[in-house]
């Protein structure tokens, strides 16, 4: 997986700004990460056991995975620390604030299964389907993933998109997140003053 290569279109598309403060903090003993960013949960071999209890939230935009689960990741580094985020687009945030730990497993849903959750399964197995009239979490350009390419057929045919693997969901990703980082701010701030002014009512 050429992770390093899709990695550098973040700066590029300004994931190098989440990190801009990170100067100053103190770094992982083990590698270059800044302490802010690391993966706050316990070293977990075994990350896909209740892996929806261990990891219910998304550290990066506190969206909740079991409710988001249809486009819900997880990433286990080599230390066997975890993310599970809500979407590609934090986790492309993760693995560009940890751009020294190296990933040992990255997993991804299943959209086209029926189960409830969709069951993770690994990225490289994945086919995506990229910018389908589907809705996403944390984007306006859908990038879902598929394990059969049949399924994925099918709903390119009704919702239209470009076929890709991880890598190219990745840089999508990577190239939408200014773009869709404006668009998160406005729609939290649009929130925060309807409730300011429920609050005032």
């Amino acid at each position: 997986m050429d992770r390093r290569e899709a990695l550098k279109l973040s700066l590029l598309a300004g994931v190098g700004l989440a990190a801009g403060g990170a100067q100053a903090q103190q770094a992982c003993a083990t590698d270059g990460t800044p302490a802010q960013f690391t993966p706050k949960k316990p070293a977990d071999a075994k990350p896909l056991e209740n892996e929806l209890e261990k990891y219910p939230k998304c550290p990066y935009c506190g969206m909740d995975r079991k409710e988001h689960h249809r486009t819900r990741m997880l990433v286990q580094y080599s230390d066997d620390l975890v993310d599970g985020t809500c979407s590609i687009h934090c986790l492309g945030l993760s693995l560009g604030v940890n751009i020294d730990r190296e990933p040992k497993a990255i997993l991804g849903p299943d959209y086209g299964s029926t189960a409830e959750p969709r069951p993770l399964l690994a990225v490289e197995k994945l086919t995506y389907l990229i910018g389908a009239d589907l809705k996403h979490a944390m984007t306006k350009r859908s990038k879902h993933s598929f394990a059969a390419k049949e399924v994925a057929e099918q709903f390119k045919q009704k919702h239209g998109g470009e076929f890709g693997d991880f890598n190219e969901a990745l840089k999508q990703s990577y190239l939408d997140m200014a773009a869709d980082v404006a668009q998160i701010r406005k729609n939290r701030e649009e929130r925060r003053k309807k409730m300011m002014m429920h609050k005032q009512g």
